[in-house]
């Protein structure tokens, strides 16, 4: 089975790169700026040459905030990109694994975790555009993976706990938020379950992340005490930063539906947490 990855450089497709480089897969990943997902003649140069059994979009518009001012490029990126890959992916019989957020819900269930059957309701510019990513694969065409991913850390700078990290050497206490609650989601625990799903000829609209959930501030303190940082941590709203965006109180969601039809529980975030910062040590 042949791979082509688009987003080379972000650390979700490092992810996958470091896996398939100590695997047997065959796989591409070409630089950016030859696989621009939003040039549909581009795109469809690279897919009719290499011809991948299986196409993973790890290419995405994730900063929030300059989202709400970058709307066209986030929804060249999120909407346009997807749309792009899943008509070539179409035309020359590949499968799409797709990736989504958390963000095109609203944080007003109050019961319970999302699940993939509640209603959308996207808050600021960016999980709009994410949304419509989906959207634009779904009416594409039928051969698709969509994961819905929270939190999503591994190695590299784009993610929360390499900036906690930066926080927590050039400030005497930190001020983390304690009201914005979803699911830490590893890296590596995406490869799996996308590999196991792909494997299985998994279709459709999946939540793909770590089991549980917590609060930033929660998340915070964890990482510094597997880390044995003594840090004051101080609990603040959310809205007290003063963000561009605005973003969902409570987006976390429940991964039962996939961890159903994989066959086996996914690890808990805290799991994922330390096996992550163990082998970073």
């Amino acid at each position: 089975m042949k791979f082509l990855i688009a987003g080379k450089n972000g650390q979700l497709a490092r992810a996958f790169i470091q896996r398939f480089e100590s695997g047997i897969r065959e796989f591409y990943a070409p630089d950016e700026a030859g696989f621009n997902i939003t040039d549909a003649s581009a795109v469809d140069a690279v897919v009719g040459s290499l011809r991948p059994d299986v196409i993973i979009n790890c290419a995405a518009y994730n900063l929030v905030d300059q989202a709400e001012q970058n709307r066209q490029k986030a929804n060249a990126v999120n909407a346009l990109g997807p749309k792009i890959l899943a008509e070539a992916a179409a035309k020359y019989g590949a499968y799409l694994v797709h990736f989504s957020s958390d963000y095109v819900f609203d944080g007003s269930k109050e019961h319970a975790l999302y699940s993939e059957d509640d209603p959308v309701h996207p808050l600021n510019e960016y999980g709009r555009s994410k949304l419509a990513g989906e959207r634009a694969v779904q009416e594409t065409f039928s051969r698709h993976l969509i994961c819905r991913l929270s939190w999503v850390f591994g190695e590299g700078k784009q993610n929360f706990i390499f900036k906690l990290g930066e926080w927590a050497r050039g400030s005497e206490f930190l001020k983390i938020a304690c009201d914005e609650f979803s699911v830490p989601t590893w890296t590596e625990t995406i490869v799996d379950a996308v590999l196991q799903a792909v494997d299985n000829e998994m279709t459709g609209l999946y939540h793909l992340t770590n089991s549980g959930y917590c609060s930033r501030y929660e998340w915070a303190k964890f990482i510094l005490r597997q880390q044995g940082i003594a840090k004051f941590i101080r609990p603040v709203p959310m809205d007290s930063f003063n963000l561009s965006a605005k973003r969902p109180k409570f987006s976390a969601m429940s991964n039962a539906r996939l961890s159903e039809r994989l066959g086996n529980t996914i690890p808990s975030w805290e799991e994922a947490v330390s096996d992550f910062l163990k082998k970073q040590s």
